[in-house]
């Protein structure tokens, strides 16, 4: 259990909270949720210790051992993977190291033995004799292979990195859980297996996501950061969000009639000031106005910027046509004879752990990679835009943000690029940035600007989700709902995929054959369809007697 009393923080002139008051109990989920810069991260720093709050108290329970998501993937590079999920419970790995040290003494003493025994009593307490059991699971869980467990961190890459820092902080069970972007890296099978896990989870969870689905999965409660508070709401993320459209919609109310009687009572002293009948009640007035003060009603921090895709024509019948494509990544084929007929009113979402198939696809159909055999047949009608997973070679210049989109705005007027990027979160000084220093949520921002300004009908996105708060996901979401063409798109948010998608695909293992899985449903059907169970089943068996 964590109590917050009366905890308060702020930079400078910079309230990110005030005066919060919190209790965290066992058994519960608690999402933090507010757009970007409202302090989720640092309240995670403040409950861990890591950082100190301005005035207030935090208070744990006695004995409680509280494990943190690490954001240093370098932190443990010569250690086996293995090992560094069994770091993740301090007091067992120091027992287990000191217990192996005593072993291989080779002038074992008297009082040597008697350590042992006391270390063996507390290494098969805090269930010494199962971690290494235990921490495999975890790391088979979260998508790693049983030949990566014995590894050094070195030689695995980011993204296996980041799993095996989850399966620490997930080890031991501990008493208090703090994951700070939990799901950042995974794929949708490793975070279903994180849902799962959170939701028979006994203890205290404290998580901060961007991840919808996730949070309706695994949020028993919801405290959201916003005004300068941290207020908790019972339930998940959907309910949250109801609730606060109707605050909102109250607060707007509430805000409008104070106007309004601001307005009457402006009128009124005009009027009537100089009228030494109604001097008095004048006076009166004013005092009332004094009181009504609008400057001081609580500015939300979310901003949602707009997302609006507008195809300068309607697209025809013949959209793509893709012809046993191949295509090779450091001598492994991770495209085989791959064929794909794209149509009309299609918006197909690119499913499963071929990572590296569905990008390569979208490369080659873009024109940015060449295969070594097959082609691609664009329609007539057809004009894309292609939103590539990796950005950087965009923004390498020194360009403002305002000079940068003018290069693909048909309108060169100043005026309508930066009316254009205030909608998109840029405004005043902010459009006048360098592209190469910006964030990585700006570059996304700058690439859908792209993409709006260029009339496509078509659009391929490859995980276009990365790097995004909550409120540009939402606006991103509901402007690829609302898109009257083609979408080809990837991404790892559930919720995401099954809102978007009319056409699931995907690209099985490239084993002797390779192949896909194409289905005309939603993304939630998907998932539940027995004969998809079974294809997938069987490719996935198959690809592994192989060794692909």
């Amino acid at each position: 259990m964590i109590i917050v009393s009366e905890v308060s923080l702020g930079y400078g002139e910079r309230t990110l909270f005030k005066d919060v008051n919190l209790k965290f109990t066992p058994g519960n989920c608690y999402g933090i949720i507010g757009a970007n810069g409202a302090g989720k991260s640092t309240f995670l720093k403040i409950l861990s210790a890591e950082i100190e709050h301005d005035k207030g108290e935090i208070s744990i329970g006695k004995d409680q051992r509280i494990a943190v998501l690490k954001q240093d993937h370098f932190a443990f590079e010569e250690y086996p993977a293995l090992e560094t999920v069994i770091m993740g419970y301090p007091k067992l790995y120091a027992i287990q190291k000191e217990r192996e040290a005593i072993y291989a003494k080779e002038d074992f003493t008297e009082d040597d033995g008697m350590r042992a025994s006391e270390l063996e009593a507390d290494f098969a307490e805090l269930g010494g004799w199962e971690a290494e059991a235990q921490a495999g699971q975890l790391l088979s869980g979260l998508g790693l292979d049983e030949e990566d467990h014995s590894r050094l961190m070195a030689e695995l890459d980011e993204s296996k990195k980041v799993r095996v820092l989850l399966a620490q902080a997930l080890f031991g069970s501990p008493d208090i859980l703090l994951l700070d972007e939990p799901t950042n890296g995974l794929d949708l099978e490793s975070i279903s297996w994180l849902e799962d896990f959170l939701i028979d989870f006994p203890n205290t969870v404290i998580v901060v996501s961007h991840d919808r689905h996730f949070l309706n999965a695994v949020c028993t409660h919801v405290c959201d950061i916003d005004y300068g508070k941290i207020t908790p709401y019972s339930g998940n993320y959907d309910f949250w969000y109801q609730m606060s459209q109707i605050l909102q919609r109250q607060a707007r109310d509430q805000l409008k009639k104070r106007e309004d009687k601001a307005r009457e009572l402006k009128e009124f002293i005009q009027r009537f000031s100089s009228n030494a009948s109604k001097a008095r009640q004048a006076t009166s007035r004013k005092k009332v106005l004094e009181k009504l003060d609008l400057d001081n009603v609580p500015v939300t921090s979310r901003k949602f910027p707009y997302v609006g895709f507008k195809p300068d024509r309607e697209i025809g019948n013949n959209v793509l046509r893709v012809e046993k494509l191949n295509f090779s990544f450091e001598g492994t084929a991770i495209l085989r004879d791959f064929s794909l007929q794209v149509n009309k009113g299609d918006k197909i979402a690119f499913v499963g752990i071929e990572h590296a198939s569905k990008s390569a696809l979208f490369d080659i159909v873009a024109g940015d990679k060449k295969p070594e055999s097959g082609d691609c047949y664009w329609g007539q009608t057809t004009a894309f835009s292609y939103f590539p997973k990796e950005n950087s070679a965009f923004f390498s210049s020194t360009l403002s943000i305002t000079d940068w989109l003018k290069q693909y705005s048909p309108d060169q007027d100043e005026t309508y690029v930066r009316s254009f990027l205030g909608r998109m979160l840029f405004s005043g000084d902010e459009a006048l940035k360098p592209v190469n220093v910006l964030s990585g949520g700006e570059k996304v921002r700058c690439m859908l600007s792209k993409m709006m300004l260029s009339g496509a009908n078509v659009l391929i996105l490859d995980e276009p989700t990365n790097h995004l708060d909550l409120e540009a996901i939402t606006a991103l979401n509901d402007g690829l709902v609302a898109f009257p063409g083609v979408i080809l798109f990837n991404s790892h948010d559930h919720e995401f995929i099954n809102s978007i998608a009319n056409r699931i695909i995907e690209i099985l293992p490239q084993g002797e054959t390779g192949g896909l899985i194409d289905r005309m449903m939603p993304f939630d059907d998907y998932l539940a369809d027995a004969s998809v169970k079974q294809l997938r089943a069987e490719a996935y068996h198959h690809a592994q007697r192989l060794g692909v």
